[in-house]
């Protein structure tokens, strides 16, 4: 994955990659792969930032692309990304004017209600 990532931006001094806690992201499984020098080389061409072990920030990224699909985009198709932008920018600028912020109120015990968990 990385090897793609690398080819397909190949004059950027670093790409900036958000990857999972997984084993699998790291220095030393390139290096496994590749050997030291083509491992070392691929990995220097980028910095990782890893998503938190028990973190909600990515269901909430996720949670704000789905409003973002619903609310902006919807059916419609866009020749380029230069039709998109300012679609996407005048959605923004209306959510942000209107102060939207996730609530969240799921708690352990509604989860526990909700999905019928039974303690043994």
């Amino acid at each position: 994955m990385l090897m793609n990532i690398a080819m397909r931006y190949p004059t950027a001094e670093t790409i900036h990659l958000v990857v999972d806690n997984l084993n699998s992201h790291t220095l030393t499984s390139l290096v496994r792969h590749y050997g030291e020098e083509k491992g070392n080389a691929l990995w220097s061409r980028f910095t990782v930032h890893y998503t938190p072990k028990h973190g909600s920030w990515l269901n909430q990224a996720e949670l704000e692309i789905c409003l973002l699909n619903r609310e902006c985009i919807g059916s419609r198709r866009f020749r380029s990304i230069d039709t998109l932008h300012p679609e996407v920018q005048q959605w923004l600028r209306r959510i942000n004017r209107e102060g939207r912020v996730f609530a969240w109120c799921f708690t352990t015990d509604k989860a526990r209600q909700t999905f019928a968990y039974k303690a043994i």
